[in-house]
């Protein structure tokens, strides 16, 4: 069995301010889910803290691309340092978030590293770029568009490896039955996504198990999980920025995500999106940390 190797990513770089003059709470995520002695329960290594530049948009004005891009391009490349080692030692990583925009950390560095794919499990595809919409900003919410190439350079092509993704190596699940409509690009690019109710039709175990195999292939090093917490239903998870109806459940969501990270293709796993901030009971936080622990085997 592969060391698991705890890392903090606290980075709130890519949301919008959930209020003027406040800031997104997400980069308390890791503390949370440390709070709930993930890492004894995971028998993980101490991986530490990588630690993010400030959270200052400045004077950006909608249109002028991607805000924090000086920063967050820092920060990618000093969280793929760290991811990359784990990788390249045979650890395998659990990256707690931080917003969606750590994910970029986690493809430049399995870009150095090789050709690797994407599982990504999310109530939304994050993949607004500047060819399908007008309010390009977020990186939270285009991290998949900018790891396949698409968007402003200094962001997609740090160090001439762009892109971090290929299109045909990317999946998507959990996403929301009715934004399936609005799919239709990534279908065409050759992206699967499965909605939630095609996720229950077909049953999240047998699912996870087809897609760990389609990974299998000689072409790819392997794959990574991006885990996005408002992909819950927001009975069981409210404490996300975007907490749309319709989510997945606690259980559904463990029989996806195991087969997924039990496979030895799987290179490591990220948490996104919760934020303690709205979690003042750390009801949220607790349920996040038990999925976790029972999704790596370890509950």
């Amino acid at each position: 069995m592969r060391n698991l190797v705890l890392l903090d990513a606290p980075s709130n770089l890519g949301l919008r301010p959930p209020a003027p003059g406040t800031v997104p709470g997400c980069h308390k995520l890791a503390g949370a889910l440390r709070e709930q002695r993930i890492l004894r329960r995971l028998d993980a290594r101490e991986g530490g803290v990588v630690v993010p530049p400030r959270y200052d948009r400045g004077d950006w004005r909608e249109g002028d691309g991607v805000f924090n891009a000086a920063a967050l391009a820092s920060y990618t490349r000093k969280l793929a340092d760290r991811i990359e080692r784990h990788v390249r030692a045979g650890d395998f990583p659990v990256v707690l978030g931080g917003d969606c925009s750590i994910g970029l950390g986690a493809s430049l560095a399995l870009r150095r590293v090789g050709r690797y794919g994407l599982a990504a499990v999310d109530a939304s595809p994050d993949f607004r770029h500047p060819g399908n919409s007008d309010r390009v900003g977020a990186a939270g919410g285009e991290e998949i568009a900018l790891a396949t190439g698409r968007g402003q350079e200094d962001l997609t092509d740090l160090e001439g490896l762009r892109p971090y993704l290929r299109d045909e190596d990317v999946r998507f699940f959990g996403i929301r039955d009715y934004f399936a409509d609005d799919c239709a690009e990534l279908l065409a690019l050759r992206m699967p996504v499965v909605t939630v109710g095609e996720l229950r039709a077909r049953g999240p175990e047998a699912l996870a198990d087809a897609t760990a195999q389609a990974f299998a292939i000689p072409e790819l090093d392997g794959f990574w999980v991006h885990f996005d917490a408002d992909v819950l239903d927001p009975t069981v998870m409210p404490a996300v920025d975007s907490p749309d109806p319709d989510g997945l459940l606690p259980d559904e969501l463990v029989a996806l995500l195991s087969p997924l990270l039990a496979s030895p293709r799987c290179a490591g796993l990220n948490v996104t999106i919760y934020d303690p901030d709205l979690d003042p009971e750390g009801t949220a936080g607790a349920l996040l940390a038990d999925i976790v622990v029972a999704a790596l085997g370890r509950a």
